[in-house]
């Protein structure tokens, strides 16, 4: 039987014969965004039917002390309204509809100052989203620089920058010179019809470089230039604004785990809730990479950066166990289902660890529910 190519790989194949070999950032920007083809443009990629499922869709709690968190920091911030209660990457909506339960108990207030605003590229996600966030009258944004544009923001990024594309160099054995390492850069190429990896010559940026000394052969270090824009984005609102916050919650690393782990490769792709080949389906997997933390920490100065602390740390700081407990009172049948929800959530072998929460607020803002420890200094600082 004839191999058939779906349209997106053939556009790849396409540019590659014309341009050379793709770098990852461009591939992966092709499989996730592209506007016809693409992975999260195309479909609705979360549950059982899916290709896998975030923690909005393990368990209500974690929507819900999303929302008492946002609560907490527009109160500490003197109620401010009117605002926008942004989410970059809403899913099908899970997580606004739990924080919004919350809300309306703990601060119907922030309800009524808030517009919420859902940055959302899907088409059949938006859908999903219309339907379940229809009493919240959400109004959509292709860009978050147009999220970002209006009043003061209170966002949430669960699960959002893990996919934005990324560039990805490895150290080589072979050196220019004394003390100057020398590094491949990862792309995608053609051989005899079929794509495949082919890693050229190209450093990695000098900052990045310098956060892992001596590397070693095999090293690999990763740079997100959009997710660093990003967070450059909102760290400039809530600088010139003064007022705001927002929790960027997703998988990743930060410095001390980096070098402890002497850089290593974390681009990955799933496809029906397993790990898959990363070109095998283009358009068709989840591709992702770890998050870099500190890397997003200091492109958003001179906002301040709390954390980045793991998931189940700052879970429990603002109240899972009570809560789950209060559930499995409330409906007993429910009980087991709570505590293995709260066990996946928090549990360090589960998404505890792993999964980090960082926060980012204006300077001078108080410090935010749940990470409590001193803020990265800003750009300038001692």
């Amino acid at each position: 039987m004839a191999f058939c190519m779906t349209p997106l790989e053939t556009l790849i194949h396409d540019e590659i014969a014309r341009d050379g070999p793709m770098r990852l950032d461009r591939y992966m920007e092709f499989c996730l965004a592209h506007p016809e083809h693409g992975y999260y443009p195309t479909r609705d990629p979360l549950g059982a039917a899916g290709d896998f499922v975030t923690a909005p869709e393990v368990s209500q709690i974690f929507g819900e002390l999303i929302g008492l968190w946002l609560a907490q920091v527009w109160v500490d911030q003197g109620r401010p309204a009117p605002v926008r209660w942004i989410e970059l990457g809403p899913g099908r909506g899970t997580l606004a509809a739990d924080a919004a339960r919350a809300l309306r108990q703990a601060a119907p207030d922030f309800l009524a100052a808030a517009e919420l605003v859902l940055v959302e590229t899907s088409p059949a996600l938006r859908a999903r989203q219309a339907e379940r966030l229809s009493d919240l009258a959400p109004r959509w944004a292709d860009t978050v620089d147009d999220a970002l544009s209006g009043a003061p923001a209170f966002l949430v990024a669960n699960e959002f920058f893990d996919a934005l594309p990324i560039r990805q160099f490895r150290r080589v054995a072979e050196t220019p010179g004394p003390g100057l390492p020398a590094w491949t850069e990862r792309h995608v190429a053609l051989v005899e019809g079929a794509l495949t990896w082919r890693d050229l010559p190209g450093a990695p940026p000098e900052p990045l470089a310098a956060r892992l000394a001596e590397p070693a052969e095999g090293a690999v270090l990763e740079a997100c230039p959009a997710g660093e824009a990003v967070a450059a984005a909102i760290g400039r609102a809530l600088a010139e604004r003064g007022t705001g916050a927002a929790l960027l919650i997703d998988y990743g690393y930060d410095d001390a785990e980096r070098r402890a782990a002497g850089g290593r490769d974390t681009f990955q792709a799933a496809r029906r809730h397993e790990y898959a080949d990363p070109l095998a389906h283009p358009g068709e997997a989840d591709l992702t990479a770890h998050v870099d933390f500190d890397a997003l920490a200091r492109a958003a100065r001179p906002a301040n950066a709390w954390g980045a602390v793991g998931q189940g740390s700052f879970l429990r700081a603002l109240g899972a166990e009570p809560r789950a407990a209060q559930l499995a009172r409330a409906n007993p049948a429910r009980a087991e289902a709570v505590a293995a929800g709260l066990h996946r959530l928090t549990h360090p072998a589960e998404m505890g660890r792993l999964f980090k929460a960082m926060a980012l607020s204006p300077p001078n803002a108080p410090p935010p529910p749940g990470l409590t420890a001193a803020p990265k200094a800003p750009e300038g600082a001692g």
